[in-house]
């Protein structure tokens, strides 16, 4: 049986990848994913035979990685965060329906929403949702309600994809929307460059999240009615009761 694994690398740096994640690499002749995600584990496994498409290229990029396990070969494809959390999973086993000699198996890895939290604080210790602002694959119109609902039954909210340069307002958007129900003052804390060079967080209010410059290698969290910000740290209790 040919062997494919898809691998959460975890935020970026090595330290933060899983064991079984870096075992699964070395165990590979083949490593396939995202032309930046690759950049980042190159240098911890050499020898390998690195393969890389551009951002949009998934179902090519899938395509290859069964075509190189089925030359017999053991092949890893690479996902930043969880391969399971809007990772490549997915779209491997509705490709691989194609290649049913090829057997897969995913490796979990530490998505951008626990990666941050730990950085901010505990942001995420009572209910919350995860909800990506990108509307290349889910139209507006349904994020929108995904964000006024969330708001309105005061889920802890982290928004990945907050922004880009053709969705430069989309967290000013979101923002808006979840002030309908969230009051201004709501903790909320961004982290960028999780886990790289140049990470960095901030804790603040919605209001002033609403003015706030992000991209997309940006994490957002919004905090429910319970978050403080407890010595520069974003924190939420894990109960409502005698809080």
């Amino acid at each position: 049986m040919n062997k494919l694994y898809v691998v959460g690398i975890g935020p970026g740096e090595y330290e933060q990848m899983t064991i079984k994640a870096a075992e699964a690499l070395r165990a590979s002749d083949t490593i396939i994913g995202y032309t930046v995600y690759v950049d980042l584990v190159k240098h911890h496994f050499p020898g390998k035979d690195f393969k890389t498409t551009p951002m949009t290229r998934e179902v090519e990029r899938c395509e290859l990685a069964f075509q190189e396990a089925m030359k017999g070969k053991t092949v890893s494809m690479i996902c930043s965060g969880d391969a399971g959390v809007y990772g490549m999973s997915g779209l491997m086993y509705e490709v691989g329906v194609n290649y049913p000699e090829v057997e897969l198996e995913i490796i979990p890895g530490v998505t951008a929403a626990t990666g941050g939290a730990a950085v901010l604080g505990a942001p995420l210790i009572h209910d919350f949702c995860l909800i990506s602002l990108s509307d290349l694959l889910t139209p507006w119109e349904k994020i929108e309600k995904r964000l006024l609902n969330a708001a309105e039954a005061d889920f802890v909210i982290c928004l990945y994809n907050p922004s880009s340069k053709k969705r430069h307002d989309y967290l000013q958007k979101a923002c808006d929307l979840m002030m309908r129900f969230k009051k201004e003052d709501t903790v909320c804390g961004i982290v960028g460059n999780i886990g790289r060079d140049g990470e960095e967080m901030k804790v603040m209010s919605l209001k002033e999240l609403r003015d706030t410059s992000v991209d997309m290698f940006t994490t957002v969290f919004i905090g429910n009615l319970q978050t403080k910000e407890l010595g520069g740290k974003m924190v939420t209790p894990r109960g409502y009761r005698n809080v």
